[in-house]
């Protein structure tokens, strides 16, 4: 369960409570004069790595992964039946067979 801290409105005291996240401010009681008037405050954390995990391991594995695919697909042998490329300005227009700008009088 988290720790909150709070700012009684009754007494102006500041505590701390650990409580479920289920838990609504308004519902918490002061300690020092048993109010229901807290406010939740917004405070900072700290978190701690225990262990050999190194920040950023995930990501250097990743694109050590990344790099050692990109080397087997450089090996392979290149595709055969390849798409052609249209050329460039050609237009089709829908089953007219057609080309924009042609008259049929």
């Amino acid at each position: 369960m988290p720790l909150y801290e709070y700012r009684c409105e009754g007494c102006g005291q500041q505590f701390e409570v650990v409580q479920p996240v289920s838990a609504r401010a308004e519902e918490t009681a002061c300690p020092h004069c048993q109010a229901r008037k807290a406010t939740r405050l917004m405070s900072a954390f700290a978190s701690k790595i225990v262990g050999d995990h190194k920040p950023g391991f995930a990501e250097m594995k990743a694109y050590s992964m990344l790099n050692e695919r990109m080397d087997k697909f450089s090996k392979l042998p290149p595709v055969a039946g390849k798409r052609a490329m249209p050329p460039p300005n050609v237009t089709q227009e829908g089953g007219s067979g057609s080309k924009r700008g042609e008259g049929t009088s």
